[in-house]
């Protein structure tokens, strides 16, 4: 029997894709300045590859992965500057992030026979009260627990220990919650190594390529559909 709903943030409750494109943008734009570097395709090319492999290591902080991007370029880079433009990258994706019209409904249904818990990865960032969800009060009260996970000796997302940690406070088993993000990697398979059971969310409004993978995790393309599926599909999942 499920007894709890667990969520990822970006993109499974809000729109952040457009906010994620353009701090990207200016990120890229005011390195590649500041390196005095004369071919853009070699910069690109370098810096998307540095942070695909600290994504991959769990590194989730820009300003670490724009440290390894100048020491690429046998640069040393400005602390304080890079610190910076941290800051405004995230003051640029929160400017940029919409809760799907959907989500506050949909919270508030589940909310009555479910409890509700939030496991997003922090944005490396000094404090978890940084984190977005805290702009937007009118998802965050519905959730009984939240954890940013990568803060406070908690690892990140798709360890399994964020899991089993928000589990453990709301005071159920693995059986008993499913978990719904967006990320194939991060979400799905972390949720998956906890005992969790997985539901992929590909929202319809956003736009982004989604990984080609063979899974039985249930896929949905709105919020809309959690409920039916939660008390119908997954008795057999």
């Amino acid at each position: 029997m499920i007894k709890a709903v667990l969520f990822d943030f970006g993109q499974t409750l809000a729109n952040s894709a457009n906010g994620f494109r353009a701090a990207e943008k200016e990120a890229q734009i005011k390195i590649y300045s500041n390196l005095s570097l004369t071919s853009w395709e070699t910069f690109i090319s370098s810096y998307r590859r540095i942070r695909r492999e600290c994504h991959e290591k769990s590194i989730l902080s820009r300003k670490a992965i724009w440290q390894a991007v100048y020491l690429h370029f046998n640069r040393k880079p400005d602390l304080g500057c890079t610190e910076k433009w941290e800051n405004g990258y995230w003051d640029t994706v929160k400017a940029h992030t919409t809760p799907f019209p959907e989500a506050v409904q949909v919270l508030g249904d589940l909310a009555v026979e479910y409890q509700l818990a939030l496991i997003t990865n922090t944005q490396g960032q000094r404090a978890s009260d940084n984190h977005r969800i805290s702009s937007f009060p009118e998802l965050e009260r519905f959730f009984k627990v939240i954890i940013v996970a990568g803060e406070s000796g908690v690892p990140p997302k798709p360890d399994a220990a964020p899991f089993r940690l928000c589990l453990e406070r709301l005071g159920v088993g693995p059986a008993e919650a499913v978990f719904v993000g967006d990320d194939w990697r991060i979400d799905i398979c972390g949720a998956s190594d906890a005992g969790i059971r997985p539901i992929w969310i590909k929202h319809y409004s956003v736009r982004r390529s989604w990984p080609q993978v063979e899974t039985t995790a249930p896929v949905i393309t709105s919020l809309n559909q959690l409920r039916g599926l939660i008390r119908t599909d997954l008795k057999t999942f």
